[in-house]
C-alpha cells in the first residue's frame, strides 16, 4: 500500500490523513475477504449474544449490489480499527473505550471505492465515510441508531453500487442473496431494489412470475447442498442397496426441501399464491414437479 499512499499524496494531491486511513482501511479487508462472500454482509468475527440484534438489524436494511464486499465487525473486531491519532475530526466517531460497531464496504474494481460505516449507539455521531483514490469523498451524519441503519443503503446504493447494466449472473446472485437474508431473518422486510431482482421482475431474465419463483429456490437449495454436501445426504440410504430405494429417497428428500421453502414464501406473504390463474396453477405444478426431478437428481450425483 505505500506506493498507491505515495501517488496518492505526491502526484494527486490528496490530504495525507485521508489517504492513510484509507490505504489502512483496504489493507484490513484483503484480510478480511478470504471470509467473505461478494453481495453478501457477512461477520468478521463470531457475534456475542448482544451482537446478533445489531447484525440482524443491518443486514435486513443494508442493500449489496452482487460485485461488493461488506464485512461486519462487532466490539471484538473493531476495537482494533481506529483512526490514527492525526485524522480528520470527520474520521473519529467513537471513543476507544465504548464499544464499536463498524461495517465496512469495498467496490472493486477501476474506480475502487471503501466506505467505513460507524453504527454503534455509542458513538457521538454515527455515520458513513466514502473514500475513494485516497480522497474523503463525503460523510454522512445520523442523529440515531435507527435513522443510520434506515439511511446507509441510500449512501450504498447512490456511492457504491455498480452502476453498469447487470450480467443475468449477478441478477441471478443478487436475489439469491436477498432471499437467503429472507429465510435467515425469518422476515419479509428486507431491503431489496425490486427492478433488479428477478423474483419480483421476471423479465429480467424473460420468465414469468412461476419459473422465477421456482428457479429461485432451486438456485437456494443447489447452493446450499454444494456448500455441505454430507448435511443433505447423511439421511439417504446406504450406496450398497437397492438403487430403486435410492433414487425414492432422493426424490422424497428434494421435495421435502423444496415444500419447507414454498411454506416460508406462503407464511411470507412473498407471493399471493391465491391470486395465480389457472395457467398459473397448472404451470405450477409441472415446474414443481421438474424442480424435484432436478433436486433429486443432483442429490444422487453428491452422493455418487
Amino acid at each position: 500500500m505505500t506506493s498507491k499512499v505515495t501517488q496518492w499524496i505526491e502526484q494527486e494531491n490528496r490530504d495525507p490523513r485521508s489517504a492513510r486511513w484509507q490505504a489502512a482501511l483496504e489493507e484490513i479487508m484483503t484480510l478480511f475477504i478470504p471470509r467473505l462472500e461478494q453481495g453478501k454482509l457477512t461477520p468478521v468475527s463470531p457475534l456475542e449474544e448482544q451482537d446478533i440484534p445489531k447484525f440482524k438489524s443491518a443486514l435486513a436494511s443494508i442493500d449489496l449490489s452482487p460485485g461488493l464486499w461488506a464485512a461486519f465487525l462487532p466490539p471484538s473486531a473493531a476495537a482494533l480499527i481506529i483512526p490514527p491519532a492525526d485524522a480528520m475530526e470527520e474520521l473519529v466517531r467513537i471513543d476507544k473505550d465504548k464499544p464499536s460497531y463498524k461495517i465496512i464496504i469495498q467496490r472493486p474494481g477501476k474506480e475502487s471505492r471503501i466506505l467505513c460505516a460507524e453504527i454503534s449507539e455509542y458513538a457521538h455521531r454515527l455515520g458513513i465515510d466514502i473514500f475513494q483514490e485516497g480522497a474523503l469523498l463525503g460523510s454522512f451524519n445520523y442523529k440515531t441508531y435507527e435513522i443510520c441503519i434506515e439511511e446507509i443503503t441510500k449512501a450504498v446504493r447512490a456511492h457504491a453500487w455498480e452502476k453498469d447494466k447487470w450480467s443475468k449472473e449477478n441478477i441471478i446472485a443478487y436475489t439469491v442473496n436477498w432471499f437467503e437474508k429472507v429465510l435467515y431473518l425469518e422476515q419479509a422486510d428486507v431491503s431489496v431494489e425490486e427492478k433488479q431482482s428477478f423474483f419480483h421482475s421476471p423479465t429480467l431474465i424473460q420468465t414469468n412470475r412461476v419459473d422465477a419463483l421456482f428457479r429461485l429456490l432451486t438456485a437456494v437449495l443447489k447452493h446450499r447442498f454444494q456448500a455441505d454436501p454430507e448435511k443433505f445426504t447423511a439421511s439417504l440410504p446406504d450406496q450398497t442397496g437397492n438403487s430403486e430405494d435410492r433414487i425414492s429417497a432422493c426424490s422424497s428428500l428434494a421435495e421435502s426441501y423444496l415444500l419447507d421453502l414454498l411454506n416460508v414464501v406462503r407464511s411470507l406473504e412473498l407471493i399471493d399464491f391465491s391470486k395465480f390463474s389457472g395457467q398459473e396453477e397448472k404451470k405450477f405444478k409441472t415446474e414443481f414437479t421438474r424442480s424435484v426431478r432436478k433436486l433429486s437428481s443432483d442429490l444422487e450425483k453428491m452422493d455418487s
